[in-house]
């Protein structure tokens, strides 16, 4: 019996310092993950927080150039008819969203799909004009007929896209 509660005085001493050491560890070590952890999503977000602004910068320059009186001011040339000017907003649109399309990466969703709702009403305008007029009908006509149309509305799609990427910007920084 007095074997037994020898090593018992040793043993048991032993096994608390063991519990309480392997506690105290474990604290520590979850500690320096969160640590390390935040430290890596800080990091990251020096990297990215630039490129996202830059992506939300892009994408406010396409909107702007696939705005309707900019594209018309851009594509028209003199001798234009109206379907190869309409045939020539149409590649600019196309070729400008394709260049732009891996920002949406960065973009949230909900203002991508405005950004994109933007692109194809500014198409359905354009083709909407075009199919009003003459198949005959001269760039200028379809050029006129669209600048007076962008005149009547008080906020065109690209202006509603643009004011949401900007009010994620305010959002994000």
């Amino acid at each position: 019996m007095e074997v037994v509660l020898e090593i018992l005085k040793y043993t048991i001493p032993s096994i608390v310092i063991f519990v309480g050491m392997y506690f105290i560890l474990n604290s520590f070590l979850d500690s320096e993950e969160r640590k390390r952890q935040l430290k890596h999503r800080t990091d990251n977000s020096k990297l990215i927080t630039p490129i996202k602004l830059q992506a939300f910068e892009r994408m406010i320059l396409f909107l702007e150039r696939i705005n309707l009186s900019n594209l018309v001011m851009r594509t028209y040339a003199n001798g234009m008819t109206a379907k190869a000017l309409q045939s020539k907003m149409h590649a600019s649109i196309r070729e400008e969203y394709e260049h732009n399309i891996a920002l949406q990466l960065y973009i949230p969703n909900n203002t991508w799909k405005m950004i994109r709702s933007s692109k194809e009403e500014t198409i359905k305008v354009i083709n909407n004009c075009a199919d009003q007029l003459n198949d005959d009908a001269s760039g200028l006509e379809l050029s006129q007929f669209i600048l007076e149309l962008v005149g009547k509305v008080e906020t065109t799609p690209t202006e509603i896209a643009i004011d949401a990427l900007k009010n994620e910007v305010v959002k994000a920084f």
